[in-house]
């Protein structure tokens, strides 16, 4: 596909969690919480966070399909399995307050957005996420009122690599060629392959993405002879060359 690259791009799309945001702090923010949870309410902080853990995690291994199960239910349920019938209002201001203090963002991730932005590019997000989780997170680092559109599987009901996802993203994105615009994620089969059926060029940033094309053949970022990804970045900064802005 590197073969038919564009004179120009439109666009650069991006996933949030192991791409913009880090994942390691997102987990440190429900350690953190967890163990102020855990005095307030007598409970075993290792204890209480491996419980809080499991819930969550068994609450969406219980989705079906590409179908969206929103984390804040989630979340209620994991707290719930912590006391019983707990209202949301006892921990949803601390949880709010601790999980954003800890995020921290991927290398050189907010400098090339703004790069980006400065260059006339669409900025857009394509995530498996909830809304306010979304918003939040681009809010903590100032991203807030760069990026142009945002999709969501809270806001679409699906998860990628469903293909509404990237219907929706597409159709924000006035005067945007999926043939012109770049998807940056960190998943293979939901970010590479999923970009790719919506006829967008995929960026392996991290994660299975990368993994999958450890022996792949390269030409700078671009990546030969792989079916769902068209280049590899190992820090941000390499879309810079990719659409041609870098110094």
């Amino acid at each position: 596909m590197t073969d038919d690259l564009p004179d120009s791009w439109d666009a650069v799309f991006y996933d949030i969690g192991g791409v913009i945001v880090n994942l390691p702090s997102i987990r440190q923010g429900y350690a953190d919480y967890l163990r102020e949870f855990a005095a307030e309410h007598d409970l075993d902080p290792d204890e209480a966070l491996a419980t809080w853990r499991e819930a969550l995690g068994d609450y969406f291994k219980s989705g079906e399909g590409r179908e969206y199960k929103t984390a804040r239910e989630g979340y209620r349920r994991a707290f719930r399995a912590l006391v019983e019938d707990i209202d949301e209002e006892a921990w949803r201001p601390g949880f709010k307050r601790a999980t954003a203090a800890a995020l921290e963002p991927e290398p050189n991730i907010v400098e090339t957005i703004e790069r980006l932005d400065e260059a006339g590019l669409y900025l857009g997000i394509v995530s498996d996420i909830d809304t306010w989780e979304a918003h939040r997170m681009l809010d903590r680092f100032g991203l807030g009122d760069t990026v142009d559109g945002i999709t969501t599987s809270e806001g679409v009901g699906f998860k990628k690599p469903d293909e509404r996802m990237f219907a929706d993203a597409l159709g924000k994105a006035e005067g945007v060629a999926p043939e012109r615009s770049l998807y940056v994620g960190d998943r293979y089969e939901h970010d590479m392959q999923g970009g790719t059926a919506a006829g967008l060029w995929t960026v392996a940033y991290g994660g299975t993405a990368a993994e999958e094309i450890t022996d792949a053949e390269r030409d700078g970022c671009c990546v030969v002879g792989d079916d769902a990804v068209d280049f590899h970045a190992e820090d941000h900064r390499d879309l810079l060359e990719i659409v041609g802005i870098a110094d």
